[in-house]
């Protein structure tokens, strides 16, 4: 009785072991690839699934985007400088049956295959570039790069998803070389910059000496005008209202020297300058 006890209790042990044995989980950022007997089965999609224990296998396989460092590599460049390159390679497997599939069944250890490669394919890309034209065209590089690693993982599974060049350092003494050609640029541009800031303002200096003439020119030519128009305006006055009166003057001038030395003048009666002695004198001229 105890013995049957036991067996029973054995054998939901190992019902127990087996059960938790064959239940596998897949989470969302997964893919499984499960295999029978060394053969694939079937595909395990995100959630809850069964497998026979010891009978059937299965493979995870990360779908999420991951990076492999292609690690810094001194490569030659084409005026034979020895230049210090690093860069990443962001890539992710597709998440289909079929590239799950391909990723574990064409390609040995993929991550290692994609960091050689981009090695290898960044040698010659950049040995046939001159350090400077490498540095500055850093965007083609990576372009490049990202065409070959795409054209070879094709068969892979893998989706590259961008290639970035982190670094392309020169030797340190043509580092240093850059270094002060790249000051003595900027101490230039600096320079030009002062000029060009010294000369505009000398030239808005003058414009406003010349403004400032002219304003004077043209003030002292309006005092002038002025000056002619009160002139002219006298002159045509006088010439109006005083030259009628100045010829009188003339006469009663010459009359009264005449008066003086009693000299007899016979002027006409109707004369203003009768009149005129008649009036200074109290007197009234005949009619």
């Amino acid at each position: 009785m105890i013995g049957e006890i036991v067996t029973v209790i054995c054998c939901l042990i190992v019902a127990g072991f087996l059960f938790l044995n064959s239940i596998v989980i897949v989470r969302p950022t997964e893919r499984g690839l499960i295999e029978r007997f060394g053969r694939y089965n079937r595909f395990a999609l995100p959630g809850l699934n069964l497998r026979i224990p010891f009978v059937e296998k299965v493979f995870i396989a990360n779908i999420t985007e991951m990076m492999a460092d292609a690690q810094k590599q001194e490569i030659i460049t084409k005026d034979k400088l020895n230049a210090t390159v690093d860069a990443q390679i962001y890539y992710k497997i597709k998440p289909d049956e079929p590239s799950v599939k391909a990723s574990q069944y064409n390609v040995n250890n993929y991550e290692y295959q994609i960091v050689n490669l981009a090695r290898t394919t960044l040698r010659n890309i950049i040995g046939t570039m001159n350090l400077a034209d490498a540095n500055s065209d850093r965007n083609k590089i990576n372009a490049d790069l990202m065409n070959v690693l795409q054209t070879e993982t094709k068969n892979w599974g893998i989706e590259v998803v961008r290639s970035e060049l982190k670094e392309i350092n020169p030797p340190s003494d043509v580092q240093e070389t850059m270094n002060r050609v790249v000051k003595a640029e900027n101490e230039k541009v600096a320079a030009v910059d002062f000029a060009t800031a010294n000369e505009t303002k000398a030239d808005g200096v003058k414009r406003a000496l010349v403004k400032e003439a002219e304003g004077n020119k043209q003030a002292e030519i309006l005092v002038a005008e002025g000056r002619a128009a009160a002139i002219k305006l006298v002159n045509e006055s006088a010439n109006k209202y005083f030259k009628g009166n100045a010829q009188i003057l003339k006469k009663l001038e010459t009359v009264t020297e005449s008066l003086k030395g009693n000299s007899k003048i016979i002027v006409p009666s109707n004369s203003k300058l009768v009149n005129l002695v008649g009036n200074l004198a109290g007197l009234k001229g005949e009619e």
